[in-house]
C-alpha cells in the first residue's frame, strides 16, 4: 500500500514529490511508499484547517457532530480485517492483537467521545442579586496531533475523537514507521461525513521536517502528543514560540509490586501481559517488577517457566504471542540494553536472543533479568521492548522508595489481597495510573496521563474535554 498525504479532502503527493520506503518490521520486506511531506504540504494543512474552523463544520448541529463522529467508529468495525491486517504488517505485532485490541477501541473511541459529547456541560453560578455568570465551551482551533508507532490507530482515534467532539480541526502527522491506517482514517472520517480539511494527514519525520514544521506553526493553537520523552522537551521548546496548549503521554518506566500475600497464579497470568504484550512496545508495560522476598523464588521460577512458553513469530499465526520489534534501529537499542545488563552485574534467567529460525525481521526472545542494582540503567532507563528486571524487596516503606526513584511516573500496578495495603500503598506511589491486582484496565471516563517526566495534563472523559476546548465566562449584571 502507498500512501498519500490527505490534505483538504483530497488525497496528494508531496509537491517535490519525495517519498520513503515503508518496511515490514516482520520480514524486512517493502510494504509501499510513504510520501514525505515539509513546509509546503504541513502549511497547506494548516490553512485547510483553519478554513473549515469557520465554515460547515463549526455551523453544525451537536446532534449532527454525534452522528458523523459515530459514523466513524461504525466504518472502522465495518473495516475492522483490513484495518487489523494493515496494523500488523505495519507494526509486527501478532493480528490477534491487532484484531481483539486496536482496532475494536479504535473505534470505541469514537463511540464514547460521541456518546459523551451529549452529556458534557459547563459552569453556572449567580452572585446574590447582582449577576449571572455562565461559561460556554468552544474549540480550542486548530489543532496538531502527533502519534507513536506502538499503536498507531487506537492512540490516533483517542485523540482525534475528542478533538472532533469538542468541534476542532486538525492535523495529523503520524509516525513514519506506521502509515497505513492513519491513510485508511482519512478515507473513514470522508466517507462518514467529516467536512474537507476538518481531518488532514501529512506524512513524513520529526526533527527538521513535517513534525517541527507543525509544531513551530503560528496557526495551529494546540499539540496533542504521544511519544519518547526527549521529543516531548524538543516539541516543548519550539511550541513555547507561540504559547502552544500542549498535552503529552510521555516515556514510562512502571513499576509492578508483588506482595507475598497476592494469588501468585493470578499475578504471572497478568504480568506475562504487562510484561510482554505487544512485543513490549507499550508505554504502561510494568518492566520493574518488585517482588516481596518471602516469594520471590516462586515467582520467578513460575514467571520464568511461563515466559520460555511463548511463542515468537509470524504475526500472522494464530498461535504467535509475541511479534517483532518495529524497526531495525529499534532492534538494535532493545538488544543493547541487554548486553548492557550483564555489563552491570545482571543474569539473563531466560531470552535476551533472537530466536533460531527468525534470521529475518527483527525479532527477539522474551528477557527476564535479575541480579541488578536500583541504580543501573537498565533498571532507570525506559528500553520499550520484552525486557523486565525483577528485584525483591523486605518492606513496604523499602519498595516506594525504590519505585518512586525514577523520572517517570505514567503508571504501576500493585498486587496484595490486604485492602489497608491496597490503599496506602497505592496513595504514596508517584503515577498518573496505578492498578490494584489488575492492569490495563480502562474507564475511558477517568483520568488518564503521566507525572514528572511522563507527561503533561490529562486525558479521558472531562479531562479530554478540557484540554481540546476554551472555556469563555459570561457575566450578566441583573
Amino acid at each position: 500500500m502507498n500512501c498519500k498525504h490527505f490534505i483538504n479532502g483530497e488525497f496528494m503527493n508531496s509537491l517535490n514529490e519525495k517519498t520513503f520506503e515503508n518496511v515490514n518490521p516482520a520480514n524486512q520486506q517493502r510494504l509501499g511508499w510513504v510520501a514525505e511531506g515539509g513546509k509546503e504540504e504541513i502549511d497547506l494543512a494548516v490553512a485547510a484547517a483553519k478554513k473549515a474552523l469557520k465554515g460547515p463544520w463549526s455551523k453544525i448541529t451537536t446532534n449532527d457532530r454525534i452522528a458523523v463522529i459515530r459514523r466513524i467508529g461504525d466504518i472502522i468495525l465495518e473495516r475492522q480485517d483490513e484495518l487489523a491486517r494493515l496494523e500488523t504488517l505495519d507494526t509486527g505485532k501478532p493480528l490477534s492483537l491487532s484484531s481483539h485490541l486496536d482496532i475494536p477501541r479504535a473505534a470505541y473511541n469514537f463511540h464514547f467521545f460521541a456518546d459523551y459529547l451529549r452529556g458534557i456541560g459547563t459552569e453556572a453560578y449567580q452572585t446574590d442579586d447582582q449577576a449571572i455568570n455562565y461559561a460556554i465551551r468552544r474549540p480550542v482551533g486548530v489543532v496538531g496531533l502527533i502519534n507513536p508507532w506502538n499503536l498507531p490507530l487506537l492512540l490516533l482515534t483517542w485523540k482525534l475523537a475528542p478533538c472532533l467532539a469538542a468541534g476542532n480541526t486538525c492535523v495529523i502527522k503520524p509516525a513514519e514507521l506506521t502509515p497505513m491506517t492513519a491513510t485508511v482514517l482519512g478515507e473513514i472520517c470522508q466517507q462518514a461525513g467529516v467536512p474537507d480539511g476538518v481531518v488532514n494527514i501529512v506524512h513524513g519525520f520529526g526533527p527538521d521536517s513535517a513534525g517541527a514544521v507543525l509544531t513551530e506553526h503560528p496557526d495551529v493553537n494546540a499539540i496533542s502528543f504521544t511519544g519518547e520523552t526527549t521529543t516531548g522537551k524538543i516539541i516543548m521548546q519550539a511550541a513555547s514560540k507561540t504559547l502552544k496548549r500542549l498535552s503529552y503521554e510521555l516515556g514510562g518506566k512502571n513499576p509492578n509490586l508483588i506482595f507475598a500475600d497476592s494469588n501468585l497464579d493470578e499475578v504471572i497470568e497478568t504480568t506475562m501481559r504487562s510484561s510482554f504484550v505487544n512485543q513490549g512496545e507499550v508505554c504502561m508495560c510494568g518492566s520493574r517488577i518488585y517482588v516481596e522476598r518471602s516469594a520471590y523464588e516462586e515467582f520467578l521460577e513460575k514467571f520464568v517457566a511461563k515466559t520460555k512458553q511463548m511463542v515468537v513469530g509470524d504475526p500472522f499465526d494464530p498461535k504467535t504471542n509475541v511479534g517483532a520489534l518495529i524497526s531495525e534501529e529499534h532492534f538494535e537499542r532493545v538488544t543493547s540494553y541487554i548486553k548492557l545488563a550483564v555489563e552491570e552485574g545482571g543474569t539473563i534467567l531466560t531470552g535476551g536472543q533472537r530466536p533460531e529460525g527468525l534470521e529475518h525481521g527483527y525479532f527477539l526472545e522474551p528477557t527476564i533479568i535479575v541480579g541488578l542494582d536500583r541504580n543501573c540503567r537498565v533498571v532507570q532507563e525506559e528500553i520499550f521492548g520484552p525486557v523486565v528486571t525483577v528485584i525483591p524487596f523486605d518492606s513496604e516503606e523499602e519498595v516506594i522508595e525504590q519505585v518512586n526513584d525514577t523520572h517517570y511516573g505514567l503508571s504501576a500496578s500493585l498486587w496484595t489481597n490486604d485492602l489497608r495495603r491496597a490503599h496506602r500503598v497505592a496513595g504514596q506511589i508517584e503515577a498518573g495510573i496505578i492498578w490494584v491486582n489488575t492492569w490495563f484496565l480502562r474507564d475511558l471516563r477517568t483520568p488518564f496521563g503521566g507525572m514528572k517526566q511522563s507527561g503533561i495534563g490529562r486525558e479521558g472523559g472531562i479531562h479530554s474535554f478540557e484540554f481540546f476546548s476554551e472555556l469563555s465566562n459570561i457575566c450578566i449584571k441583573l
